[in-house]
């Protein structure tokens, strides 16, 4: 079943449920313009690697304080300490591998941003490419960045197709934005 199906088809009341329909009904797939936003979705992204995205969704709010409201130039000044703060707060994931990998790509994302004038204009520069071209761009250039991870982030944020089938309302939306 698909992420729309689930969603459309789907009256349930629980708080699972309610955070999945906000996030599909008004994230999922839609452009976003500011560039810690993007560093904050592919914080998520690489976070759910092995877990679900209803954790993340359920732990969204506690990523944001724990990260620095995803700001990408405090992330990237985090050093052993905020390493080992992040290991003890359980309001995140607790993977040092994770962990290290948003400090290191957001120390990359300063650099595309000296270079391309933003996160997003990086994104822009290649903007389209195929699947297979972004995975092998951002496994380049990030860390922690899969196959999946890439596809859902790149999905996520408009960048690939697929993120709602055409009979979904919110199809509709987007493509009246883009």
């Amino acid at each position: 079943m698909s992420y729309c199906a689930y969603i459309n088809n789907n009256s349930s009341e629980t708080t699972d449920f309610l955070l999945n329909k906000e996030y599909h009904d008004n994230h999922y797939g839609y452009p976003i313009d500011d560039d810690n936003e993007l560093f904050g979705r592919l914080l998520l992204e690489i976070n759910q690697a092995g877990l679900s995205w209803t954790l993340m969704l359920r732990k969204q709010h506690s990523f944001r304080a724990a990260y620095a409201g995803f700001s990408i130039e405090k992330v990237a000044a985090f050093d052993e300490s905020d390493r080992e703060r992040l290991m003890q707060d359980p309001g995140v994931v607790r993977n040092r591998l994770k962990i290290n990998a948003a400090i290191v790509n957001a120390q990359k994302i300063l650099e595309l941003q000296k270079e391309f004038g933003s996160f997003k204009g990086w994104i822009n520069a290649y903007h389209p490419l195929t699947k297979p071209e972004w995975i092998k761009l951002f496994k380049k250039t990030f860390k922690f960045t899969g196959g999946e991870i890439v596809n859902e982030f790149l999905m996520s944020t408009g960048y690939l197709p697929g993120a709602h089938t055409p009979d979904c309302p919110v199809y509709l939306k987007i493509q009246q934005l883009c």
